[in-house]
């Protein structure tokens, strides 16, 4: 197993999610998200929680990445014109050779759609009785609807994220005490607050803690090495885009716009009046490639009433807010609908499916900022705002939870400090609720 000497962030969740299904050797584990959030890091957490609870030793444990040129040329897998490595033959003759009978081995591919027909290889080492096999995506296309077909419906998925705000507070701490040297810097890394505004500016993904407070390569390492190089692999060469300027030209009003109801056509005319003029259909191939992605999420709208998702006019959010600050800078930062891009990254980190609430009441139309629900049908509604401590504010933020009739849990999160409850909806601090146990 590999060592490093850079600090290690904790993932816990995710190794929470692990060890749950460890014992489940029959089921292929797919780890998803977008590039630089960690993925192959909570490969060698794991692998070290495995040793350490003696579960395995060195020699059961194969990790392969196949974004390490030197380890695929070893094995002998070559690209072809479109970048797939090919012969997935060779990787299973590797794999097969290091195998020894009467032992359980785990083994950890990273990045495996850059291997062609990787879906054969996961088939046959998953019928092996002694391979738990374990994989790692940043394309949610190579992992399409069709995957529980060819994979016979025995994969698990774990949706990974960069840092949420907890793992990131929890963190802070450790990178920071280098930097201290006032009494305020000893408050301001304790300090949610504080902490969170370096979180939305310095970005969640791992790396960025260990070039704290170095804003330029933050952002250098944000704009090369996780936005372009994700452009790069899975949009651009994808689509064979030729003119990267349009491309931009959407991502940025996508980044832009977060939080805000939003129309392919919208979209068009809306760069059409600012010089761009892109065809409906190729935004709605570049957004496609976002989502696929996991630079951007999509949240649909939902009929409360009439329990129904509907087609038009959805939400955006992005993956990282601090790569959406490197991209668009920081001034006139939308405060409101960043946090709101907080907490629906955190919904559906704590396993949520999550839509925009509509209902009609009283002849108007009604928006809830988040329609919350797991399987099993629990429901939870939430409202999103910076403050409500004007009363005219705390109003206008109540009565669309109020409209709901039905008597599931209602919450309205704010940064204000301190707690209440009014007609049964609960008022909770934002980093509270963003720190405590889900």
């Amino acid at each position: 197993m590999q060592t490093t000497s850079e600090k290690i962030i904790d993932r816990p969740q995710y190794i929470k999610q692990l060890k749950k299904w460890q014992k489940q050797a029959d089921l292929i584990k797919i780890i998803t998200g977008v590039r630089r959030c960690g993925k192959s890091k909570l490969f060698y957490l794991y692998q070290r929680e495995l040793l350490a609870d003696k579960i395995a030793d060195d020699s059961q444990i194969i990790n392969i990445n196949l974004e390490d040129l030197v380890q695929t040329q070893k094995i002998g897998l070559t690209y072809d014109h479109e970048g797939f490595l090919t012969d997935y033959n060779r990787l299973l003759e590797y794999i097969m050779a290091h195998l020894a009978p009467q032992k359980m081995h785990y083994v950890f591919i990273d990045e495996i759609q850059l291997l062609r027909e990787w879906q054969k290889l996961a088939n046959t080492l998953r019928l092996r009785d002694n391979v738990d096999l374990y994989l790692t995506g940043s394309n949610a296309y190579m992992f399409s609807s069709d995957l529980a077909n060819q994979l016979g419906g025995r994969y698990v998925e774990i949706k990974m994220q960069p840092l949420s705000f907890k793992e990131y507070f929890s963190s802070y701490s450790t990178f920071a005490q280098s930097f201290i040297k006032t009494k305020q810097d000893i408050a301001d890394i304790h300090n949610p607050t504080a902490v969170y505004f370096q979180y939305i500016r310095e970005s969640g993904f791992p790396q960025t803690l260990n070039l704290l407070y170095d804003k330029q390569m933050i952002s250098d390492y944000l704009l090369d090495t996780v936005y372009l190089n994700t452009i790069q692999k899975d949009v651009v060469k994808r689509f064979n885009i030729a003119d990267t300027n349009k491309l931009d030209a959407v991502v940025k009003y996508m980044f832009d716009n977060i939080g805000c109801e939003t129309s392919v056509r919208n979209i068009s005319k809306s760069l059409e009046t600012s010089g761009r003029k892109i065809s409906v259909p190729t935004i709605d191939t570049y957004i496609q490639g976002l989502l696929d992605s996991f630079l951007m999420y999509k949240c649909d709208r939902y009929d409360i009433k009439g329990k129904q998702y509907l087609d038009s006019n959805s939400k955006y959010y992005v993956a990282d807010i601090g790569l959406r600050t490197a991209l668009l800078g920081i001034k006139d930062m939308d405060a409101g609908h960043i946090l709101e891009n907080v907490v629906y990254l955190e919904l559906v980190r704590r396993g949520y499916d999550v839509s925009v609430g509509k209902l009609f009441k009283n002849g108007k139309n009604v928006e809830i900022d988040f329609v919350a629900k797991k399987s099993g049908g629990i429901i939870e509604y939430y409202q999103v705002a910076l403050s409500v401590l004007e009363p005219q504010t705390l109003q206008r933020e109540l009565t669309p939870l109020e409209a709901i009739d039905d008597n599931y849990p209602k919450f309205l999160l704010s940064m204000d400090y301190g707690t209440g409850e009014n007609n049964g909806i609960s008022r909770i601090n934002v980093f509270n609720w963003l720190l405590s146990e889900d």
